[in-house]
């Protein structure tokens, strides 16, 4: 009777190795040259990556994730070949995929506008950027967050989820900027002399640029005061120089014709009971 069943063992250990044996031999060779197989294809991506001269910090993420999920993908279909059932595992993964993806929401959405940001690049490292309340001067396009300088140098951290969905100014991403500029005189001053001295300003500024041309004209008829709109194109390097210029000289230029920039004023009438 105990050799029956030793018998009986023998014959079905028998029978599953020869059931099995050339399942494990597929398998293993399916595994060696799909090893072999993604490493060409992940070596091509690399290659492909330097041709279009993908981001230094995006491309060995991107490069090692799609490794992996080529790996994961050749696993689930060895041990398929196995014969075992992989049914209950996928679902396993995918419920402990959606835990995760739930707990880290805002991290994976700060991780997913990093990359966007990588690979459409909106902006880069030196731009003058306004976005999320803050303007700065970017330093470091990071996978999480971005960091920006502020003017009076301030280090600024953005989260990239924000940044990527909301909006934005690049101020450096045109060669030329506008400078839009306001100036007043008194309803009693001359207006064609103001006008040429304005003109003459920037003509002979060597920053305003001939081409656009600028443009000068009476705008409004404020309440105490003949305001002109002046508008010039500049190199945006040279926003500011002209900016600033143009509001100190102005004002010398005026003084010296008299022409007068009125201002707010107030009369106190005192009267004795």
């Amino acid at each position: 009777m105990d050799l029956d069943v030793v018998y009986s063992k023998s014959d079905q250990l028998w029978t599953m190795a020869l059931e099995y044996t050339p399942k494990l031999l597929l398998a293993l060779v399916t595994l060696v040259i799909g090893l072999w197989i993604i490493k060409a294809i992940v070596k091509g991506v690399s290659k492909v990556m330097d041709k279009r001269d993908m981001d230094p910090t995006l491309k060995p993420f991107v490069v090692s994730l799609f490794g992996i999920l080529l790996k994961v993908m050749l696993f689930i279909t060895v041990v398929g070949m196995v014969g075992v059932q992989m049914t209950s595992f996928i679902a396993i993964l995918g419920a402990a995929g959606l835990a995760v993806g739930m707990a880290l929401s805002g991290t994976l959405q700060n991780f997913a506008g990093g990359v966007m940001i990588l690979i459409f690049k909106p902006f880069k490292v030196g731009d003058v950027l306004e976005a999320q309340g803050y303007a700065g001067v970017v330093q470091e396009i990071q996978l999480f967050n971005t960091i920006m300088l502020s003017f009076d140098n301030k280090t600024i951290i953005i989260p990239n989820g924000g940044l990527a969905t909301g909006s934005m100014i690049n101020y450096s991403t045109q060669p030329t900027r506008r400078v839009d500029m306001k100036f007043g005189i008194g309803y009693s001053d001359d207006i064609d002399k103001a006008k040429q001295i304005l003109n003459g300003l920037l003509v002979n500024h060597e920053c305003v640029l001939k081409d656009p041309a600028h443009f000068i004209a009476v705008s409004e008829l404020g309440d105490s005061s003949v305001n002109f709109t002046v508008r010039a194109w500049v190199n945006a390097a040279d926003y500011w120089t002209v900016f600033f210029y143009m509001q100190e000289t102005v004002k010398k230029e005026f003084d010296k014709n008299n022409i007068g920039i009125p201002f707010p004023q107030r009369d106190v009438h005192v009267y004795n009971h």
